[in-house]
C-alpha cells in the first residue's frame, strides 16, 4: 500500500478512535474498531479482553522478533475543555480531540508501518502489532497480559508522543509507604517516643541522599517525600507516623538495589506498594537507534513512565506528537505529524529488518 493511502486511512481511524469514549478498563469499542479495521486489510487478528494483536504475514519463528506497542485507551478529560474532547474536529492543520496526541497518533502511524510491510517477504525480523489496553493506570490487563501469546521479543517500538525523536531511556517508578514507629504518651508529660520525630530524621535522610551513579540520560535518582499522616489527637503523642515516598528509578540502578539502599539507612518500615514499573533502555549501538541517529534523530532519557516499563526487552520510546500536549485541555496533534510519523517509522524499520 503507497504511504499517501496509509497516511489517509490513519487520519480517518484516528479520528474513530477519538469519537469513541475508550478510558482506560473501558477500551472494549476502540478495541473492535481496531479488530475490525486490521480485518479489513487482510490480517489475521487476536484479541484478549481490550488487547488487539497480530503477526506479519510470513511471520518465521527462527528469526528475531520486533514489537511494536502503542495504547488506545485515554485519561478523562479534564473541566478545562473547550470543545467536545469527542468530536474529532480539525482545524488550522490540527487534529482535536481526547487521546489524538497520547498516543492516539502514534498507534495509526504504527499499525500504518505495520501493515506497510505485513505482506513482505524475506524480511530479516518478524514484525508483531500490539494495540493494547490500561497504559494510563498500568493496568494488569494491558500489555503485561498478553505478552505470553506474542511469542520471543528481542527488542520493541512504544509509541509515544517524542516528536520523533528517540527516547533510549524512562525513569521507573517505586512507590514506597513507610512507617515510622513511636511510643504512645500524654502530651502534657514526659511520656512516649514521637513517631513524627522519629520519621524527621529519615525524611531528612531521603531528602538529602544522593545516590552515586548517574544515568546518562535520565541523570540522578529522585526521591520525594509526597504523603504524610500521624497522630489521632492533640493532646496524646503519636505511635504511629506514615509516610509516602515516590522514587523515580534510572537506568544505573536495578529496582532491588536502590531499595536494599533505603533500608539499610532508614529505620522506618518500608513497604514497597509496587515493584512493576522498571526502568527501562535500550543500548545505544542497538540497530534501531543507529538507524534513528542515520536519520537526524536525537537521543533523549524521558521522565514519563509508559508501557516500556512492563516490557523485560530493550524498548525505544518513539512517536509523532509532543509529549507537552498529552493530558491538557484540547488536545490535539498536528496532522503533517503523523504523516511524517509513518514515514519515519518506515524508513527506520526498513534500514534494520530488510
Amino acid at each position: 500500500m503507497e504511504q499517501k493511502n496509509l497516511y489517509q486511512q490513519a487520519v480517518q481511524l484516528l479520528q474513530q478512535l477519538i469519537q469513541t469514549p475508550s478510558f482506560s478498563k473501558e477500551e472494549d469499542k476502540t478495541a473492535a474498531i481496531l479488530s475490525d479495521f486490521l480485518k479489513q486489510h487482510g490480517v489475521e487478528v487476536h484479541r484478549q479482553l481490550n488487547n488487539v494483536w497480530a503477526f506479519n504475514k510470513n511471520y518465521n519463528p527462527k528469526l528475531s522478533t520486533i514489537l511494536l506497542n502503542s495504547h488506545h485507551d485515554t485519561i478523562k478529560p479534564n473541566p478545562g475543555y473547550t470543545r467536545n474532547p469527542f468530536e474529532a474536529s480539525t482545524e488550522d492543520g490540527r487534529l482535536y480531540g481526547l487521546g489524538s496526541n497520547d498516543a492516539g497518533g502514534c498507534l495509526v502511524s504504527l499499525i500504518s508501518t505495520f501493515l506497510y510491510f505485513y505482506a513482505q517477504p524475506n524480511l530479516k525480523y518478524n514484525l508483531v502489532l500490539a494495540a493494547t489496553a490500561e497504559e494510563e493506570i498500568s493496568g494488569r490487563n494491558g500489555i503485561e497480559l498478553i505478552l505470553p501469546e506474542l511469542g520471543k521479543l528481542d527488542a520493541a517500538i512504544v509509541g509515544e508522543p517524542t516528536e520523533m525523536h528517540l527516547a533510549v531511556a524512562e525513569k521507573g517508578l517505586l512507590v514506597l509507604d513507610c512507617i515510622a514507629k513511636g511510643k504512645a504518651g500524654h502530651a502534657a508529660r514526659e511520656e512516649g517516643i514521637n513517631a513524627i520525630y522519629e520519621a524527621l530524621e529519615d525524611i531528612s535522610w531521603f531528602q538529602k541522599y544522593r545516590f552515586e551513579k548517574e544515568s546518562e540520560h535520565l541523570g540522578p535518582v529522585k526521591m520525594s517525600i509526597t504523603m504524610i499522616n500521624a497522630g489521632t489527637q492533640h493532646n496524646v503523642v503519636p505511635d504511629n507516623c506514615l509516610f509516602t515516598v515516590d522514587v523515580r528509578l534510572t537506568d544505573t540502578y536495578t529496582m532491588d538495589e536502590v531499595l536494599q539502599t533505603i533500608q539499610q539507612h532508614v529505620k522506618a518500615e518500608v513497604k514497597p506498594r509496587s515493584t512493576r514499573l522498571k526502568p527501562s533502555s535500550i543500548p545505544l549501538e542497538h540497530p534501531l537507534v543507529q538507524a534513528g541517529l542515520q536519520l537526524g534523530r536525537k537521543t533523549y532519557g524521558s521522565p514519563t513512565t509508559s508501557d516500556q516499563a512492563l516490557l523485560p526487552i530493550p524498548s525505544l520510546k518513539l512517536g509523532p506528537g509532543f509529549s507537552g500536549r498529552s493530558h491538557m485541555a484540547d488536545e490535539f496533534i498536528y496532522l503533517h505529524e503523523i504523516e511524517e510519523g509513518i514515514n519515519l517509522y518506515i524508513e527506520l524499520l526498513e534500514r534494520v529488518i530488510k
